[in-house]
């Protein structure tokens, strides 16, 4: 006998394998996030659609399940109290009791309310429309730079001369870290986000604790220069901002406050590099929407909602049930895992009409990029400011811009990452 709970984990016979237009077909009863198959990252959306269709809660070789649709990321998101984001349980079979478990259970992005809710307020500040308002400047004149040395050379490859760089030059500012250092700052980011990807080799396990701590002893530099020279401190700084409330015994430790600049140096970028890179290729390979956006250069900003939907940076989010619950009908225990697809989430056509269309007049868009809940991405409104003065700038002073290749993507999966994008004028 099937039921409910069984015929919603496992795709039936007739829907194990799903086609499409091409003949291609997709073995949904055989898919397992632990092993993924090899073409899954150039074929990601192909897979969600195929997992929306067919088993929507979806369970992995290790008891795990995979959630493909809008409305059940939102239910993971909106109840914290349910769903937890705290990663001790998880992280330990996987990173043990190293530097990586160390930063991963920390950070910001990985701890509960009341903790979470603490230490995010502690961030905040810097993030309010006041503090925003006053990097505009500081973010125009980088890109009107980058965008100076693209129009002498008349060729750029997107991600080191554009997409990484500005958001690194910004938050290094915020941080009060050197601008001269994000090269450092990117080694090590890619080694300890790259963890957390479902497999980790030996050598990369390796690579990321060193970067971790080559990561807090850099930092620990720093904070030595700012307590030595209080002066130097500029207002607005992140960095200067946490030593003080550690100092002022707001239930910081100097752990939490290592932890924090690490979460914010890596998260700082990563979403809105990720966001530039797939946007500038979204774009050129529609040229019809760079029409659009000249003719009405007030759609920048439903266009970079429209990037951040149709190519999410990042694409998993994980949870942890701590105590029995329901999810679409389905019963799962407390201690069940689940994978939330944000990139099948949205492109879930309950939601998003035409899904697979890239529109930049799209609205509604309530897409789930940036999560939702608690965990909503502190810097959001910064990586929207960012992608707006990017889009608006490049597309309205280049109208001869091309592609000279197609994106290329990493093979990483938790983030969306383009590699190398290569334009020409």
């Amino acid at each position: 006998m099937i039921t409910k709970e069984t015929a919603i984990a496992t795709a039936s016979e007739d829907q194990a394998r799903i086609g499409d237009d091409n003949g291609h077909e997709i073995d949904v009863a055989g898919f397992d996030f632990m092993n993924l198959p090899d073409d899954f990252v150039p074929e990601a959306y192909r897979y969600f659609a195929a997992l929306r269709a067919a088993s929507p809660i979806h369970r992995n070789s290790d008891g795990s399940f995979v959630l493909t649709r809008y409305d059940d990321l939102v239910t993971a998101y909106r109840d914290p109290s349910v769903w937890s984001s705290d990663k001790k349980i998880d992280f330990k079979p996987k990173f043990g009791d190293s530097p990586l478990y160390e930063h991963h259970t920390t950070s910001l992005v990985f701890r509960d309310p009341p903790d979470q809710t603490r230490i995010r307020k502690l961030l905040q500040a810097a993030f309010t429309r006041k503090a925003l308002v006053s990097l505009e400047p500081r973010i125009h004149a980088l890109v009107d730079g980058y965008l100076d040395e693209f129009e002498e050379r008349r060729e750029m490859e997107v991600v080191s001369d554009l997409s990484f760089k500005l958001p690194v030059e910004v938050v290094c500012d915020m941080l009060g870290v050197p601008s001269s250092d994000r090269i450092l700052i990117r080694d090590w980011a890619l080694l300890i986000l790259g963890a957390l990807e479902p497999v980790l080799t030996d050598a990369e396990f390796k690579a990321g604790c060193k970067a971790v701590e080559d990561f807090k002893a850099y930092l620990r530099d720093r904070i030595r220069e700012r307590k030595a020279n209080p002066e130097g401190r500029i207002e607005g700084e992140i960095l200067s901002a946490l030593i003080d409330a550690e100092e002022d015994g707001e239930n910081l430790t100097e752990l939490e406050l290592l932890h924090q600049c690490i979460f914010l140096l890596n998260a700082g970028h990563e979403t809105s590099t990720n966001m530039i890179s797939h946007g500038v290729h979204e774009m050129l390979r529609h040229p019809d929407q760079i029409e659009k956006l000249r003719a009405d250069p007030t759609l920048v900003d439903s266009a970079v909602e429209e990037i951040l939907r149709f190519q999410a940076p990042i694409q998993v989010n994980n949870r942890r049930a701590i105590q029995d619950t329901e999810l679409s009908g389905m019963q799962m225990p407390a201690g069940s895992i689940v994978h939330l697809m944000i990139g099948a989430a949205n492109h879930d056509a309950t939601q998003f009409p035409e899904p697979e269309k890239f529109d930049i007049a799209r609205r509604p868009n309530r897409h789930l990029s940036f999560g939702l809940g608690v965990h909503i991405c502190a810097g959001n409104s910064l990586a929207r400011i960012e992608g707006k003065i990017v889009f608006g700038k490049l597309f309205a002073r280049f109208p001869t811009l091309r592609l000279e290749s197609p994106a290329r993507l990493s093979s990483r999966i938790r983030f969306r990452e383009v590699t190398e994008l290569h334009v020409a004028i």
